[in-house]
């Protein structure tokens, strides 16, 4: 079985490219593994490091909307898992063309080279924030799609196009939503990197607003393992959930990671909440546990101790990204 994954770079992707390499979950293994990535500020190629001398994996740093380097990888190619994307919110309000390029128009580049060449499963990987806000309760994969931010909006689009081309075309597309992500070489912008490594270097923390926004922390390794029982036996045209289970507010999950680092509340800097900013996010994984087996296996407490550790441990790692993307907050 010939993959190829794009953002095999990014923080998701490299881990899905390091275990499945491995046989960390079992199932499909691939023959060779082709990983497209872009190498924006996000993606790193350190994050291969651990498998850069497996004899199946072959990086190319290429554009996804490049149909000339994609269509000459397609061919190559029995399934697609599409990790690419610009991800982070913060930026698309700041500005959304790179949003809309990458995440709209270079999916449908990608499905569209897909249903020439003929390849067997594509596994749209995409995010729970597509759903928009939930006061209570938790969204199945028939809920309407709401997005609030320009990030999403682009998610959501990608999610419908990947849709369209199994419904049209009968491409055998499957996608994946996923609740907020955590774990190692996760680009330190986001919350929990950025925090730590705050912390650790003797540095405050911003907190938007009352820090009441709540969302469901899923580890990297559950998320990425539900992706690949999609790639297994996930049906085509569906959706699938997959969620870690452990729901906190902005503000228990700064209190968690301030008492872990040793830190007080004096080191938190509340800042001006983010405009549009959803109130709570919570998916129901009612139908990736029944047709396909998926639990979270990572307990929380565990996961984030391990986490917190790891970006201790790895300064070699985190500090030269924080120095070039100047994440000084």
């Amino acid at each position: 079985m010939r993959y190829l994954v794009t953002g095999g770079a990014g923080f998701i992707g490299s881990h899905y490219v390091r275990e499945v390499l491995g046989d960390a979950w079992g199932g499909p293994t691939p023959t060779s593994l082709m990983v497209l990535d872009k190498l924006t500020y996000a993606g790193n190629l350190a994050n291969l490091d651990p498998v850069k001398d497996d004899p199946r994996l072959t990086f190319v740093e290429g554009d996804i909307i490049d149909r000339t380097t994609v269509d000459r990888l397609m061919a190559d190619t029995d399934v697609v898992v599409h990790f690419a994307a610009e991800s982070h919110v913060d930026r698309s309000i700041l500005g959304a063309a790179d949003f809309v390029m990458t995440n709209v128009v270079g999916t449908q580049a990608l499905l569209d080279s897909a249903l020439q060449h003929g390849i067997s499963k594509f596994v749209h990987v995409s995010t729970d924030e597509v759903y928009g806000s939930i006061e209570s309760g938790s969204w199945d994969e028939e809920q309407p799609l709401e997005p609030n931010s320009p990030y999403s909006a682009s998610k959501a689009s990608s999610d419908l196009i990947a849709r369209s081309y199994y419904r049209t075309h009968g491409l055998a597309v499957c996608v994946t939503r996923c609740s907020n992500n955590y774990g190692p070489y996760q680009f330190p912008e986001k919350v929990i990197p950025l925090f730590v490594t705050n912390l650790v270097d003797g540095k405050n923390v911003p907190l938007y607003g009352e820090g009441l926004n709540i969302r469901d922390w899923l580890h990297v390794d559950d998320h990425c393992r539900g992706i690949h029982l999609v790639v297994a036996d996930g049906r085509p045209g569906e959706v699938y959930n997959i969620g870690g289970g452990t729901e906190l507010t902005n503000k228990e999950l700064t209190g968690r990671l301030l008492e872990a680092c040793g830190a007080d509340w004096d080191r938190v800097d509340r800042v001006e909440d983010r405009k549009g900013h959803d109130l709570r996010y919570s998916v129901d994984i009612s139908k990736i546990s029944a047709e396909l087996g998926y639990e979270p296996r990572v307990p929380f407490e565990q996961g984030l101790a391990e986490t917190i550790e790891w970006y201790r441990t790895r300064r070699d790692w985190w500090e030269p990204l924080k120095e070039r993307a100047a994440l000084t907050n």
